[in-house]
């Protein structure tokens, strides 16, 4: 069994809490976003890990507004399908932004199976790594934003502090599809 620990730091979006066990990173989640902790067991102790400190070096570098590599191991829980979305996720360049319709069609030419965006979008929705598996750099169809864990204003202000077109930050009317 996996024993995990977690840890929280500070952000310019608030407090965020960091999980995870001497084999890696596994959980990231903004203090209140939906899902918070899902991954956690409970009875996770605090306690800081070498991943920790390297996670926590690599956030106070991306919120200094620059684009660090990531250099210390995720080892996010989910399925098969979940896990090949955020390794797409991981793909998508510091400041730009794709489509879970764009996802679905890579997905797709990897598996040799059709895959919907509405699919991609539960994986993309259930990213336990918020930040440094970049799920606010996915935008519905149209280029509009769509929901984000960590709230719309959050997601926002992910894609301007990386520097994405502004004209790409509209909020959808309702009923907006992936």
């Amino acid at each position: 069994m996996r024993v995990m620990h977690s840890t929280w730091i500070d952000s310019p979006l608030g407090q965020l809490m960091l999980a995870g066990d001497e084999n890696g990173l596994c959980g990231l989640w903004m203090k209140d976003q939906k899902y918070f902790g899902a991954s956690l067991p409970e009875g996770a102790e605090e306690r800081e890990l070498p991943v920790f400190a390297a996670a926590k070096d690599w956030l106070a570098r991306y919120f200094d507004g620059q684009n660090p590599c990531i250099d210390f191991p995720l080892t996010p829980e989910g399925s098969e399908f979940r896990q090949s979305v955020w390794k797409q996720l991981l793909s998508i360049p510091y400041g730009s932004t794709t489509s879970y319709g764009q996802i679905a069609k890579k997905l797709e030419a990897l598996c040799g199976r059709a895959v919907s965006a509405q699919a991609v979008g539960g994986a993309v929705g259930h990213n336990p790594i918020s930040i440094i598996i970049p799920c606010h750099r996915v935008l519905g169809s149209n280029g509009n934003l769509t929901g984000y864990a960590g709230g719309i204003e959050r997601k926002i202000w992910l894609l301007r502090h990386e520097g994405a077109d502004p004209a790409l930050l509209r909020i959808p009317t309702r009923g907006t599809a992936l």
